[in-house]
């Protein structure tokens, strides 16, 4: 007789770091980090502006925006990613590099996430991303009522 377990931090925590492993796993040979890959994906939409984008992943990762600050310099300085010069505001786009590494962490996603979710029924995934939204929402308005 198999138990169900109960929905909490940390099942939800087991299921993040373990696929977080497969994906550093496939993105290293890329020298890509985690906290990279999440910067790419988001100029993979086009450019955005640093503060923009500094605030996205701070709100995203839970880092400080010092932490931020070093992945997108890292990113420039791997000629991934470079500042757009024309705009306004302060605005980093990818580089031809960026894209075609982007599209590769793109394809290791996508790979991993047809391997992981294949067998789980539609209404289960749904339900399961539907609860997983609520539990985000409230952890995100609490930390934000709460000063650090």
């Amino acid at each position: 007789m198999s138990t169900v377990p109960t929905l909490n931090g940390q099942v939800i925590g087991h299921a993040h770091y373990a696929t977080r492993a497969l994906l550093e796993r496939a993105v290293a040979p890329l020298g890509v980090e985690f906290n990279q890959l999440l910067a790419l994906n988001v100029l993979a939409n086009g450019p955005v502006e640093r503060a923009q984008l500094t605030q996205r992943i701070t709100s995203t990762l839970k880092v400080d925006e010092q932490e931020v600050q070093r992945v997108l310099d890292t990113l420039v300085d791997a000629g991934l990613a470079q500042a757009d010069h024309h705009a306004d505001a302060p605005r980093l786009r990818l580089t031809g590099t960026g894209h075609a590494v982007q599209a590769r962490i793109a394809d290791a996603v996508a790979g991993i996430s047809a391997r992981l979710y294949a067998d789980i029924p539609t209404d289960e995934a749904s339900a399961a991303a539907r609860a997983l939204t609520v539990v985000t929402q409230r952890a995100n308005a609490e930390l934000a009522a709460t000063p650090t």
